[in-house]
């Protein structure tokens, strides 16, 4: 997956807590990452720090939590470094998120439908926005590097942006007006599909109403594409309405009329619904600058047609200039990368002294900052990570330094007073019974390594990209950028009114499995059973159409049969919408069929980290091979084990592995030393002393050897098959 884009990258998370008992270290120093489209399972018992995970990734986490270091980057963009009106636009958005309890994310007294909606209106206006200040933003700038490159006369170069953005305006106004037709007619059918099923049991409720809506709603779906050439029988049909609606309140009267109408303009625009979408990025340019009337021929011809005219017309010419523009660019910032690279290791000395100068270090940081900054190339949409957070992440490695002088100093006198206080209560002979908290100092040459590995990271960042400079294929780059430019201009053009907001919720309770979704698009949270609860969670979810979704633990709550749906709804939904999922558990067997990649976490720290085929087939940490042990399966006979004992109080975090009391394989080292995270494979790691090469060579346990074995041949039957 080396390839393939990365969406979130978590460094060094460190997170605690303060008590009344003292400061809780929930998460210790982790690191992973998220790639596009695929499914990072964090694994862990209650307290092994993987909620506070993903808390963290949300920006929810409690009032008396304490970032002590790390980062969390989306979008070039480090979370923990985001205010709350930045992380508002993020949060529900591009990240959303499946609590273990589907009613703490519900409101019992709003109905589900109403739920669905708001974030829908309230982010595609958002969205809208921000659709707009990027266009505008990345046409310049395309602009001007075309300009500097040479691509063409300046003057021809801004008139051809112009002119993007001009029949940008007409696609615009092409789009809008279809999504609003769109929207009409699959309102329209779904309201009637409704309607004609109660009258047909005699059971329609606020008839009069929900007419006059059908008849508003024909109208504002006659538009071009949708069901102009249907128009004149969508008129008659909609005339008939007001009559048949007069027979079925007469008398005996009957409501069958109106159904048959009804029914009619169903069908109209069910077929609308069906047809295929103009190109209206093409027919804005056609419309604009042809002076011609669009040919009339079928959808489809239309668009190839259209296509052809702006390939052959402007397109194809614009886009060779934009690769010009798009190579300036990048040669340009390659060079002021190799003189970042000059600037940083001239500067780098400034902090390896002895005894750092808090004013020295900022002004240093400010200058590696900017010769950082003038490397990033603003034309690659997919943002530089490291980069653009390298500012914010230098300059929290040097507060962590002159904090520490601080919180030593402050530290040394605490644990003074406390030993004194002690040593006063036993010299009485009385035995006190709280414990003395250790020394907690941090360590200001490690704290001055952390200033240093930072500046060596961006360093060799910024080489690897000079190395690689010329495996770049700037054809397929300047296509990307021109969509990038065309779906900025859609997402302007995305307006999410009341009745499309209504119409989306429909297809997404459907989508999550939930049947006569119309129907209980009006009922209220108690109305509904837990799974359905958690679908209707999961909906909600998807509202935004997030990059990342977030799952804490979604199928705890549930029975083990509806577990299992949720899991394959889960899956589904990631497949087909191109999801990058974290599924939080605590059960290795809920992700055994899901999770391309598992984190096995334990007291704060990942302890083992690597495909799902390296933990449930090569599992190398005694924690995880005891996760293993305890998991049921089908074809096991054997008692299954238990982990033994309990995981440490996180008030006084043990020295060595946190693991060690509880494990049966641990040495003496394991109570002594931290283990180091040893390198299994490229993308197996696990943090032993069992790795070390002098230490003893240990198996696996027995449960998990027949487990193995058996998994194998089954594997090995079907393939033979």
């Amino acid at each position: 997956m080396s390839n393939i884009e990365t969406k979130l990258q978590v460094r060094d998370l460190t997170v605690s807590f303060r008590t009344t008992n003292g400061k809780v270290q929930a998460v210790r120093g982790i690191n992973f990452e998220l790639k596009k489209g695929e499914t990072l399972a964090i694994v862990g018992e209650s307290g092994s720090g993987k909620s506070v995970t993903s808390k963290a990734i949300m920006g929810i986490l409690a009032n008396n939590s304490i970032v002590e270091g790390g980062e969390i980057i989306y979008d070039g963009k480090d979370i923990l470094k985001l205010r709350e009106e930045e992380m508002h636009k993020l949060r529900g958005d591009k990240v959303a998120m499946i609590f273990q309890d589907p009613m703490s994310s519900l409101n019992p007294i709003v109905k589900i439908g109403r739920q669905l909606t708001e974030a829908m209106i309230l982010k595609g206006k958002a969205r809208q926005r921000e659709s707009r200040i990027t266009f505008n933003a990345y046409l310049k700038a395309l602009t001007d590097s075309m300009v500097a490159a040479g691509a063409g006369a300046e003057a021809d170069i801004r008139k051809k942006s112009k002119n993007f953005n001009k029949f940008e305006v007409k696609h615009l106004e092409l789009e809008g007006a279809y999504r609003t037709a769109y929207a009409a007619a699959e309102e329209a059918a779904g309201d009637i599909g409704a309607l004609v099923f109660e009258l047909e049991k005699n059971a329609g409720k606020d008839v009069n109403y929900r007419v006059k809506r059908i008849e508003k709603l024909c109208k504002e779906a006659v538009q071009d594409y949708v069901v102009k050439e249907k128009a004149a029988e969508l008129q008659q049909l909609a005339a008939q309405l007001k009559g048949a609606l007069s027979e079925s309140k007469k008398k005996d009267g009957s409501s069958k009329h109106l159904q048959e109408v009804l029914s009619g303009i169903g069908e109209i625009m069910q077929d609308a619904l069906k047809k295929t979408e103009p190109n209206f990025f093409s027919m804005g340019y056609y419309l604009t600058f042809s002076g011609k009337q669009l040919p009339q021929m079928p959808v489809a011809e239309l668009n190839d047609y259209l296509r052809k005219y702006l390939d052959d017309n402007f397109m194809l010419n614009y886009i060779a200039d934009a690769k010009q523009g798009l190579m300036y660019s990048a040669e340009k910032a390659y060079e002021k990368k190799e003189a970042a690279i000059a600037v940083l290791r001239a500067h780098r000395k400034d902090f390896e002294h002895d005894a750092l100068s808090e004013k020295a270090c900022k002004a240093t940081h400010k200058i590696m900052v900017k010769a950082v900054e003038d490397g990033i190339d603003r034309l690659e949409f997919i943002k530089d990570s490291r980069a653009y957070t390298f500012s914010t992440a230098l300059e929290a490695t040097i507060n962590d330094y002159f904090s520490a002088i601080k919180k030593n100093a402050k530290e040394e006198i605490r644990f003074q007073k406390q030993s004194e206080k002690r040593a006063r209560l036993v010299a009485r002979g009385k035995e006190p019974e709280w414990q003395l908290v250790p020394k907690s100092l941090i360590s200001l040459e490690e704290a001055q390594q952390a200033i240093l590995h930072q500046v060596d990271n961006i360093i060799e960042h910024y080489e690897n990209l000079i190395a690689n400079k010329d495996s770049r294929n700037f054809d397929n780059e300047t296509v990307a950028a021109v969509d990038y430019l065309k779906a900025n201009a859609s997402g302007v053009a995305a307006k999410v009114t009341k009745g499309m907001a209504k119409e989306r919720a429909i297809k997404l309770m459907e989508e999550v499995g939930i049947a006569e979704a119309r129907k209980r698009y009006n009922q209220y949270p108690f109305e509904f059973s837990g799974g359905m609860r958690q679908r209707i969670v999961i909906a909600i979810a998807l509202a935004a159409n997030p990059d990342i979704l977030i799952c804490d633990e979604p199928t705890t709550a549930l029975d083990v049969t509806i577990q299992s749906q949720i899991l394959e709804l889960i899956n589904n939904l990631k497949e087909t919408r191109k999801l990058s999922v974290i599924f939080i558990t605590h059960d290795l067997g809920v992700v055994a069929n899901m999770a391309d990649r598992i984190a096995v976490m334990y007291a704060g720290k990942i302890v083992e980290y690597g495909t799902s085929e390296d933990i449930f087939y090569r599992s190398a940490h005694p924690y995880t091979w005891a996760l293993l042990s305890s998991m049921p399966d089908l074809d096991t006979d054997e008692r299954l084990d238990a982990i033994p004992g309990t995981p440490p109080n996180m008030i006084y975090p043990p020295v060595g592995d946190a693991f060690a009391p509880r494990n049966k394989y641990a040495m003496q080292i394991d109570f002594e030393q931290q283990p180091p995270m040893f390198e299994i494979t490229e993308t197996h790691h696990a943090a032993t002393w069992l790795l070390h090469p002098n230490a003893p060579k240990v198996d696996p346990p027995k449960v998990i050897l027949d487990r193995i074995a058996r998994m194998n041949a089954k594997r090995g039957a079907n393939d033979a098959e």
